[in-house]
């Protein structure tokens, strides 16, 4: 079940931390799956794949490198700025922009960042059509990373050491619980997103992550109302 916050449990916070896809919009939106499909469409065509083995080995070098970039990179020594400017070069129109939302991360007491596996361009797009993108201070992005996927742990030292964060004053909201094992080893209070009534539209029995649910803090359906609770406190 969802859990709405005690305000007070957020009262330390002065930095909030939030990833990007099916994060801060909602996973029925489904704006991934398109992603989803052009990295499909990149493996195939660089390997000269079917559609089917193509997919396979897609979620094959996401469950072992933790993104299909990674993957593709440490095997075949792709260019990254070509893959990601391939796979993101979708529909954004799909999200519908969200003032409630966009009124709670202002509202936070502190810096808020976006870290994110995508990229800057990506981020940026996503951000803009939300409506959110003026009440972020930074994105950290994967190129940010030095092309090292969150959940490395030396990813999110990066990022803590680039903009002095420290664990315990900082917050982590994520749809991944493999994603805020780190943050919560670090001190932050951590956060999961959870696809609407926890149906999801778009995922993988494997992207589910029962084995880290000790490291996750809150959980919500609902990032807007979650925050919403939060600010309001007097």
């Amino acid at each position: 079940m969802t859990t709405l916050p005690d305000p007070a449990r957020f009262a330390h916070v002065t930095d909030w931390v939030f990833d990007l896809d099916n994060t801060l919009y909602p996973h029925h939106s489904n704006l991934f799956s398109q992603i989803d499909v052009k990295m499909t469409a990149y493996v195939g065509e660089l390997l000269s794949l079917p559609r089917d083995d193509a997919r396979k080995l897609q979620k094959e070098l996401y469950r072992e490198y933790g993104t299909t970039l990674n993957g593709l990179m440490t095997r075949h020594g792709i260019d990254p700025d070509d893959f990601l400017e391939k796979v993101h070069d979708i529909d954004y129109s799909w999200l519908v922009p969200d003032p409630v939302l966009g009124t709670a991360i202002r509202q936070l007491p502190g810096r808020k960042f976006i870290f994110t596996n995508g990229d800057r361009r990506h981020a940026e797009r996503t951000a803009r059509q939300l409506g959110i993108l003026d009440h972020f201070d930074d994105i950290f992005d994967i190129v940010a990373a030095g092309l090292n996927p969150k959940p490395a742990r030396q990813t999110y030292e990066k990022f803590a050491a680039l903009h002095a964060v420290t664990g315990h004053n900082a917050v982590m909201f994520e749809d991944l619980a493999r994603n805020l094992s780190v943050p919560k080893s670090l001190g932050m209070t951590t956060v999961l997103i959870v696809p609407r009534n926890f149906e999801p539209t778009f995922s993988e029995i494997w992207e589910r992550d029962a084995a880290e649910e000790d490291d996750v803090d809150f959980v919500t359906d609902d990032l807007a109302t979650f925050l919403t609770t939060i600010v309001g406190r007097e």
